[in-house]
């Protein structure tokens, strides 16, 4: 979305995940994001308007880069089990093995590589995606009635429509809008950020850890809120 890189130095999307792990993009940070990796999906596997992209990632940043990355080469986003996809982007290749074209992301925000074995001819995104450049290749516009998103059994909504799929932002423009992931698909958080987006907001992705007791959580979960300046 082009509001992301209006105002560069602003954070756009910050993730906070098990283990302490805290992530902060600014604008321009995640728009380099954002570029690079849709220029490894159109070089690497010519994607653009109609190609199917399967992306089996939980709820997580790495989830909206790759999201707002399909939909920047104006291809297809499927959320849910897709035997025809052209390409699979997942965390778990080994669940994949029959994929067509196969790229294997590493959760972790320090990974250099993936930590395990690959399926032959998967790609490794975290070694893969920081090679490509900064500059948008050319490609296609996205067509406004070509598919943007599917979601499971759901019929596929057109690239045309995909601010109004996403989840209305409440409030005023602008706003830091906490994302909570507990309980939540990965479709159900892409609208919300999406959402958030085109109100020319900023989310905090907030993941609890599956160890940490519940007070504990709650605890660390409104210091957060006050600390990131969350208004909503």
């Amino acid at each position: 979305m082009q509001s992301l890189a209006a105002d560069a130095g602003r954070p756009r999307l910050t993730w906070y995940g098990p283990g302490g792990e805290r992530i902060e993009l600014s604008g321009h940070v995640l728009d380099n994001w954002v570029t690079k990796t849709a220029n490894l999906l159109a070089e690497e596997f010519g994607a653009g308007p109609s190609h199917r992209v399967q992306v089996d990632l939980p709820p997580h940043w790495r989830t909206v880069v790759w999201a707002l990355a399909v939909w920047r080469v104006g291809a297809h986003l499927v959320l849910g089990e897709d035997d025809s996809a052209d390409l699979v982007v997942t965390d778990r290749p080994q669940s994949h093995t029959g994929a067509v074209e196969l790229v294997a992301v590493a959760l972790p925000a320090l990974a250099r590589s993936f930590d395990g074995t690959l399926p032959p001819g998967a790609v490794d995104a975290a070694s893969a995606v920081m090679t490509y450049g900064d500059m948008l290749t050319w490609m296609p516009e996205a067509v406004p009635s070509a598919p943007a998103v599917t979601v499971g059994e759901g019929s596929p909504v057109p690239h045309g429509e995909l601010l109004a799929w996403a989840r209305p932002a409440a409030g005023s423009p602008g706003r830091r809008v906490l994302v909570e992931v507990a309980g939540a698909g990965t479709a159900e958080v892409l609208r919300a950020v999406l959402g958030v987006y085109a109100d020319d907001g900023s989310v905090v992705l907030w993941a609890t850890d599956p160890d940490e007791p519940a007070d504990q959580a709650a605890a660390r979960r409104d210091r957060v809120v006050e600390s990131e300046r969350v208004t909503g």
